[in-house]
């Protein structure tokens, strides 16, 4: 019997990130486990707490008087499984977090508030009504009741039906009714149209069988866009639902859980669970409750539902693996997919991974057989891939078109929307992108030391990559042509929806962006009136780009496919030739045949001409021996060190000071590079000033940890504001 605990208290000092130990009452040990949330007295005045239960022992080594006693258990059940502490001991190392960190991702806000399971007192009929009440109105109440048996309380029975609430109770006492106390789930009850099974075509079938058949645990399915990659995914959780068995569909935007949602309600009944950030903190406790009791067999959200706790989980899926999103950049800075293959080890589950556009790391490993591959190389309903366009913007200019839209984007967009047809117009937008280039040549300004796009400055009109930390003025002139066209790049959203609306009459036009979507169920209701053909554009950014199955749109058209380009990330040109192959992808899904317009002012650009031709595999040859001479991932690992004050004097002495100690300590190791001290691409963001250190090469868990103990030993008698964040490959180097 154990009389100790080892509790995580819920506090965000770093400081406290260590478990304390609680003497057991008597009267809870045969009630306590592992996982329990507990109140606790802590500190010098005993405030009550609550902490969790990480650790429970028998013995303990020190001053027993001294300890502290448990209070009381917080709920009726554990909030956390064995499996959960160890998956939590993991990612406390790898991703250099605190253990209150990993609990806040493992369990819904809305526990720590007190959030609790909804109840209500439904109406339901227990005797036909005789004598006296077999007369109005107690038949009418009666046969109302029983049309909507346990649906409703008396006041919805009140609003909705004017029945008298006197009636009602006159009804009960006597006994033709009845009150039940029933639990009302915060979540989408709603019934989907019917989504029928497709029988699996030859490649397809050879996928499904490969996975169910083979001895392998993890897999990658590259199939271009339209393979029929989500049909396949559905024939596996309908297999493993028939072994008793969960599975867990994880999607990278939110955009796509709506068309997620509705084809595997569809399929297999309302009774889904729904896990996203967009969810009310009542929802995600309801959803998470319904994982956690076994009422539901499938579940279907973003990242953080890679942690939902699944008893008998036999299935996840990441669909479109290689999107950043995947990757979190708020403490826990963990990545799903890695999260999933660890979760698949301890349950021993299968992992897919699949895209049309894998991430290079992922097909590295695909290629050294860490990772089963499985490819589709063509179409479920066997339509032909869009026509892509690719049109250069710099002859554009000289035919004096300044406009957003080439001649070759307005004719094919007038004509479509002259069909009926419907049209997506993509913006290659990620986040804060500004960069200069020449309009004339297209030339780019990159650092003559790391080939990375150097990024503009308006506050000194500077140029500077935020790898080493070279800088330079802006010049007049493009040193490639000599053009004076020498100017940033910048264009959103609504600008391309002013100047469709300009050029086009009576053009029905719908954005899905952030500012479009901030509100509750917004992306859901922009997804239905497109689906309507209540819209004739759909305008967007990366939103737009993948997952999205249409049959009515035969043209998208790419405004400038040079955006992401110019982001000073090594990545730059995987994103732009994935999120073009992606985004060209969702034109001619149906019957219909489908146009791609891809305008660019560089368009012999390797990842814009291989994403016009679909080729993936020359690409990823391209590019890995580019990683490779780089020594970027996967051949290494990167290590940002990211510092942020109001007073940036102060701040610069600090991690200079730390840039200085890092490279003391390493500097006999020819396996590390240190980049910087530098700002931050962006170096203020609401008023705090940022900077950052950049260590690439063979970092080591043990090394992450010793780097990460140095930071916060140097900083932790720091000025009060400073604020500082370790990721392990970060998805924004922003």
């Amino acid at each position: 019997m154990y009389k100790y605990a080892g509790i995580i208290v819920n506090n965000d000092s770093i400081a406290l990130d260590k478990k304390f130990t609680y003497k057991i009452p008597e009267k809870l040990q045969n009630e306590i486990s592992l996982g329990y949330r507990v109140y606790i007295p802590f500190g010098k005045g005993n405030r009550k707490i609550d902490g969790f239960v990480l650790d429970l022992f028998e013995n303990y080594d020190g001053e027993i008087n001294s300890l502290k006693e448990i209070i009381s258990l917080c709920d009726d059940f554990p909030l956390l499984k064995e499996s959960d502490i160890h998956l939590m001991e993991i990612i406390t190392r790898k991703y250099l977090c605190t253990f209150l960190d990993c609990i806040k991702v493992m369990i819904p806000s809305g526990i720590s508030k007190g959030i609790k399971k909804k109840f209500k007192y439904v109406i339901l009929v227990q005797n036909t009504p005789t004598g006296k009440f077999s007369k109005e109105p107690y038949i009418d109440i009666y046969n109302i009741i029983n049309s909507n048996n346990g649906i409703y309380n008396k006041n919805e029975l009140f609003a909705k039906f004017q029945i008298s609430i006197s009636s009602l109770n006159t009804m009960i006492k006597y006994n033709y009714l009845s009150v039940q106390k029933v639990s009302v789930g915060r979540f989408d009850k709603r019934n989907f149209n019917f989504y029928k099974e497709n029988k699996l075509n030859t490649a397809q079938l050879y996928v499904y069988n490969e996975i169910i058949n083979s001895k392998e645990k993890k897999f990658l399915i590259h199939g271009i866009t339209g393979s029929g990659k989500t049909e396949i995914y559905m024939h596996l959780v309908s297999y493993f639902m028939k072994l008793n068995k969960e599975s867990l569909i994880l999607v990278p935007e939110i955009s796509l859980t709506p068309q997620m949602v509705e084809r595997f309600k569809g399929r297999f009944g309302s009774n889904i669970a729904v896990f996203h950030s967009k969810l009310s903190d009542g929802e995600r406790f309801d959803e998470w409750m319904r994982v956690k009791l076994g009422e539901v067999k499938v579940a279907i959200g973003a990242r953080s539902a890679v942690f939902l706790p699944f008893n008998n989980l036999g299935l996840i899926v990441i669909d479109e693996e290689h999107e950043g999103s995947y990757k979190s950049d708020s403490n826990p800075k963990y990545n799903a997919k890695e999260i999933a293959e660890i979760r698949c080890k301890f349950e021993g589950c299968k992992l897919i991974l699949g895209s049309a556009t894998p991430s290079i790391e992922t097909y590295y490993r695909a290629s050294n057989n860490e990772i089963k591959l499985l490819e589709i190389k063509n179409r479920a309903d066997g339509a032909e891939l869009p026509k892509v366009n690719v049109v250069d913007m710099r002859e554009e200019l000289i035919k004096n078109n300044k406009s957003i839209f080439s001649g070759k984007l307005y004719y094919e967009l007038k004509e479509c929307l002259n069909r009926g047809e419907q049209a997506i117009l993509f913006l290659n937008r990620r986040g804060f992108s500004t960069f200069v280039s020449c309009r004339q040549c297209g030339y780019v300004f990159k650092c003559n030391h790391c080939d990375i796009s150097l990024t503009y400055h308006s506050e000194d009109s500077s140029l500077e990559c935020h790898y080493c930390g070279a800088k330079q003025k802006v010049p007049n002139l493009c040193p490639k042509c000599g053009s004076k066209y020498v100017k940033y790049f910048g264009i959103g959203t609504e600008k391309v929806e002013q100047e469709i609306k300009k050029y086009i009459k009576d053009v029905r036009t719908i954005r899905m962006d952030y500012d479009s979507t901030r509100r509750k169920n917004s992306i859901e209701t922009i997804y239905n009136i497109f689906k309507e053909k209540k819209a004739d554009v759909l305008i967007g950014t990366q939103m737009v780009a993948k997952g999205l199955d249409f049959k009515n749109v035969t043209l998208v058209g790419v405004i400038c496919a040079d955006l992401s380009l110019g982001l000073p990330d090594y990545r730059s040109e995987e994103r732009t030739f994935q999120i073009l192959t992606q985004v060209s992808g969702r034109a001619g899904r149906g019957e219909k045949p489908g146009t791609v317009i891809i305008q660019t002012y560089n368009p012999k650009e390797n990842s814009i001409q291989y994403s016009s031709n679909n080729n993936y595999k020359d690409f990823y040859k391209n590019e890995i021996l580019f990683r490779k001479v780089m020594n970027y991932p996967p051949f290494s690992k990167i290590l940002c060190i990211n510092m942020k004050s109001y007073y940036e004097n102060k701040l610069i002495d600090t991690i200079q000071s730390l840039g200085a100690a890092l490279k003391n300590k390493y500097q006999n190791n020819d396996k590390l590079e240190l980049l910087g001290p530098c700002p931050c691409s962006i170096s203020k963001i609401k008023e705090f000033y940022r900077w950052q250190i950049i260590i690439k090469g063979n970092i080591t868990t043990e090394i992450a940890n010793d780097i990460k103990d140095m930071v916060f030993a140097l900083t932790k008698n720091c000025y009060e504001d400073l604020k500082v964040s370790i990721d392990i490959n970060p998805s924004n180097m922003l």
